[in-house]
């Protein structure tokens, strides 16, 4: 099971805790006034902004909230804010590969506080291109398992572009180039099974086992990290074995 995999259900746990709701919903905002603006702001005919919107709603970000960041995205009401998406690149402890995922509308602030959240948890910036190279683009599509195989799964995208499909706690995760997603999503609706969440994800090439006390140092730059309102995700090729997982749940 990847690092990656298991810092995303980690970060699903996080985001219910009080202290990260409104940075949450600050970022899911964020998320579907771009979509707005990239794809136009009708969700029938926008399905990134149609995942934004239902991401926000599990989330239980107020509909008001919701409606008015479409609104702005769109330009049918005025103030939205130029944000740009800027990836940062750098190695954490034990040589780990990041990816930082940011959107901002201050490119200084974000760098600054990308570099003060490294710098200070044991990690080094990389330039351009150094880091990047490891990683790919992925579509991923997560249904719940509830009374179903992975066969099942599997027979329902097999045809729509899917990659592979992974065990990842209690959700299998379909993977697939980024433009096939919404024909996987289509595939497993049409299959009657509920999709949980969809998504553009990064995956590494090549992976770096670690240990469990490994892992935590990169879960707490990864936190430092995350506490940056520019900072919308972050990747990083770090793998755990299921006894390391079972030593950080403990």
């Amino acid at each position: 099971m990847s690092g990656h995999s298991k810092w995303a259900t980690t970060k699903h746990k996080k985001a219910a805790n009080d202290a990260k709701r409104g940075k949450e919903f600050a970022k899911l905002i964020k998320n579907i006034e771009v979509a707005a603006r990239t794809g136009g702001g009708d969700p029938a005919a926008n399905p990134t902004l149609d995942d934004m919107i239902k991401k926000a709603k599990k989330a239980s970000v107020p509909n008001d909230n919701i409606e008015r960041a479409r609104k702005r995205g769109s330009g049918e009401e005025a103030g939205g804010a130029d944000w740009q998406t800027i990836m940062y690149e750098g190695y954490g402890p034990n040589g780990v590969a990041i990816l930082i995922e940011c959107l901002t509308d201050n490119r200084n602030r974000a760098a600054t506080e990308v570099r003060t959240a490294m710098t200070k948890n044991g990690g080094n910036m990389a330039d351009s291109g150094a880091v990047s190279y490891m990683f790919n683009r992925k579509g991923v599509v997560q249904v719940v398992k509830g009374e179903l195989s992975e066969d099942d799964v599997l027979m329902a995208v097999l045809d729509a572009g899917a990659e592979e499909v992974n065990t990842v706690g209690d959700l299998f995760e379909v993977v697939s180039a980024p433009e096939d997603a919404t024909a996987v999503k289509k595939a497993l609706e049409e299959a009657d099974i509920e999709v949980e969440d969809a998504e553009q994800d990064f995956r590494a090439d090549l992976e770096v086992p670690l240990e469990a006390d490994d892992a935590k140092k990169i879960f707490r730059l990864v936190d430092a990290l995350e506490e940056s309102d520019d900072v919308q995700n972050v990747y990083t090729n770090m793998s755990l074995s299921p006894e390391v997982l079972a030593a950080l749940e403990a």
